[in-house]
């Protein structure tokens, strides 16, 4: 899922560089949405370890 978002923010800065303001807000916002559902996974998985762990 990392992954995605940073082929997502790649395409962003890509696509605003050379003047594609349309895809890059839509690239920068798929990203951010993914990067906050990785870090919510990422959370819930550290709890989960340390919960099987006690």
């Amino acid at each position: 899922m990392l992954n995605w978002t940073l082929t997502f923010l790649i395409v962003a800065v890509i696509a605003g560089a050379l003047g594609f303001t349309g895809i890059a807000g839509a690239a920068a916002g798929i990203a951010k949405i993914l990067f906050f559902v990785f870090l919510v996974v990422f959370v819930l998985a550290v709890v989960a370890g340390k919960r099987r762990r006690a």
